[in-house]
């Protein structure tokens, strides 16, 4: 898997696209939590659950249906206002399943581990990508802050996060080339 750090990157990338005014705390929040929270499955561990479990260490929580789940939730919880249009409300809907989707899906470009149940509950087989460029990061913290990490981090810069600023940048030109076009 990517790292929190990695995963929280996207969070915060995505968010930055986006110019909210109405619940910019709450919407920024979420969109960091969005693609963490899938991680929270390795508490399976804590209590017996083996990591090729449905409820294991990427099963379920890493399906797109449970993004689909979470992405409702949210929606459900945080922006089921009367003020909020339904066509607000879908597009949150669909932003939230994406950020959570990201989860599953970059960790099934990851170098290790037992696969990614991407299509949970319906297959539970666990899939990767063919090609895995990003090494994946140790489940321990202590392992983290080592060779092993390092090599995590710099794995993570090259796949993901470069990708991400540079999407970040040329959609923030595209606006505001947009934008000046339109207020001439």
């Amino acid at each position: 898997m990517p790292s929190i750090f990695t995963h929280s990157f996207v969070g915060i990338i995505s968010a930055s696209i986006f110019k909210t005014t109405k619940f910019k705390i709450k919407f920024f929040i979420l969109s960091i939590i969005c693609p963490v929270l899938p991680d929270l499955d390795v508490l399976a561990f804590k209590f017996g659950i083996p990591y090729e479990h449905f409820f294991g260490h990427r099963g379920f929580f890493h399906s797109l249906s449970f993004a689909f789940l979470l992405a409702a939730i949210i929606i459900l919880i945080f922006f089921w206002s009367k003020e909020i249009k339904f066509k607000s409300k879908f597009g949150l809907l669909l932003y939230f399943f994406i950020l959570t989707a990201s989860h599953g899906i970059l960790d099934a470009f990851t170098s290790g581990g037992l696969g990614i149940a991407l299509l949970s509950p319906f297959d539970n087989t666990r899939y990767f990508f063919p090609y895995t460029p990003i090494k994946v990061s140790p489940l321990g913290i202590s392992a983290f802050f080592g060779e092993w990490g390092k090599r995590v981090i710099i794995s993570e810069m090259l796949w993901v996060w470069l990708p991400l600023i540079i999407l970040f940048i040329l959609v923030k030109v595209i606006l505001w080339i947009r934008y000046n076009r339109l207020t001439r």
